[in-house]
């Protein structure tokens, strides 16, 4: 219908001057016939290969303007965020990696309380709507025919440094941890210089070293997005299990300490994981304003490092302001896979950026699962000296002779038999 008054007016022009204006009639027809060939061709696709996106903060949101309140609210339609049920359902969304972030300032404080808040909210959420349906394996990603909840913790520093209550994250059905935010961890490097704290020479240490290996056999997602260059390559180096970069992209087209430098690419093509691309303007244009083709640059640019397997996509809606034009919101994502096969990539390659690469990853990760499956729980903990803070209690000793903690705890300088009667009393 578009393209019909354009065709009229030829059409009266032709009757009028003959064949002077066939061949220009010729022209438009053609490439009217080519634009709606590759867009039924791309939701032609997006249908058989609907879209698992690696990020969204949509749980955010509902923290921030509704209190996490979902009785105020109706997912289908809502006006403050980027995504909702229906604009899910436009955009070929099968999937999707519901963020449980929390802030750095809840760090060494409360960020472990916040966080099964934000797990709750994103529960209940799935839980609602017919059209959604919390899964936990990459057979049940597969096989719904709803959209997937699939939930991913945003920062190490949600498990305040303790296994313990990493394994209980994956018991409450968190299937990717991002070891870092804009923070560090006592025991991860962050690429953020926004939160100057846990400041050491060591990126990833031995303690970090035991949550990779403890991700490993829980079948935990490890991501990348938000880590230091040196933590993502100490990562690379001991992961059994593929990575994934649930919201970066290429640092050569935009060079942001968010991306991922190609050294780093090559590094993930042998690891076999991915690069899920984010489409934030300034992580792909540096800058505010950008289009699709700015975001199909980094797709082509890490294809051609790390080749089409390594890539997926991870939006970061809700997480950001400012995307490029044509992409504003979840619905768009139809355009971005027209523009790729407009720079033929070929439908192979699409099906698996939008949900095989992906899938491949979480596949191995469960393999490796199974095979450490005789390997007990880590017990290892951090040691006190590298959490050292007043929120944190030694339960070792009733009375710390000396050190840090002592400082936090005046009941330390009294007589053992006055202590003694003091904690019977109580």
């Amino acid at each position: 219908m578009l393209f019909l008054n354009p065709l009229q007016s030829l059409w009266t022009a032709w009757q009028s001057q003959g064949c002077a204006v066939t061949s220009l009639l010729v022209i438009v027809l053609l490439a009217w016939s080519s634009s709606t060939s590759v867009e039924q061709k791309t939701l032609d696709l997006m249908r058989r290969e609907p879209l698992i996106d690696g990020h969204n903060d949509l749980a955010l949101q509902l923290r921030i303007n509704y209190n996490n309140r979902l009785s105020t609210i109706d997912l289908h339609n809502l006006s403050k965020t980027h995504t909702d049920i229906e604009r899910l359902k436009a955009g070929h969304v099968g999937a999707q990696m519901w963020s449980a972030y929390v802030l750095c300032s809840s760090q060494d404080k409360d960020a472990v309380r916040l966080t099964l808040e934000q797990i709750d909210v994103i529960k209940r959420m799935c839980s609602n709507y017919e059209e959604l349906e919390l899964v936990t394996s990459s057979t049940a990603v597969r096989e719904t025919k709803k959209i997937g909840c699939l939930i991913a913790i945003e920062g190490g520093h949600s498990i305040d440094s303790s296994l313990p209550a990493l394994r209980m994250f994956y018991d409450l059905g968190v299937r990717s941890l991002a070891l870092t935010h804009t923070c560090n961890t006592p025991w991860a490097e962050t690429s953020s210089t926004i939160h100057r704290v846990h400041q050491r020479d060591i990126s990833l240490t031995e303690f970090g070293k035991e949550v990779v290996k403890e991700m490993n056999r829980l079948g935990m997602m490890i991501d990348l997005s938000h880590s230091s260059v040196s933590t993502a390559r100490a990562v690379l180096l001991i992961s059994r299990a593929p990575v994934i970069f649930s919201h970066s992209s290429a640092s050569a087209v935009c060079n942001s300490p968010r991306n991922v430098p190609d050294d780093l690419l090559q590094l993930l093509k042998e690891n076999r994981g991915i690069v899920m691309v984010n489409l934030y303007s300034q992580f792909v244009a540096c800058g505010n304003k950008a289009n699709i083709a700015t975001v199909a640059d980094h797709f082509d640019h890490i294809k051609k490092i790390a080749g089409p397997e390594s890539i997926g996509i991870g939006g970061d809606y809700d997480g950001a302001r400012g995307f490029p034009e044509g992409l504003e919101d979840v619905s768009k994502y139809p355009a971005l896979i027209q523009e790729l096969l407009q720079r033929d990539w070929t439908e192979h390659e699409l099906a698996g950026v939008l949900r095989g690469n992906f899938l491949r990853v979480f596949e191995q990760v469960e393999r490796v699962r199974d095979e450490l499956q005789a390997e007990p729980a880590s017990e290892k903990e951090i040691s006190l000296k590298e959490v050292d803070n007043p929120c944190r209690s030694n339960l070792r000793t009733l009375l710390p002779s000396s050190g840090s903690l002592g400082r936090h705890h005046p009941s330390a300088s009294l007589p053992l038999p006055f202590l003694l009667f003091f904690l019977i009393v109580l």
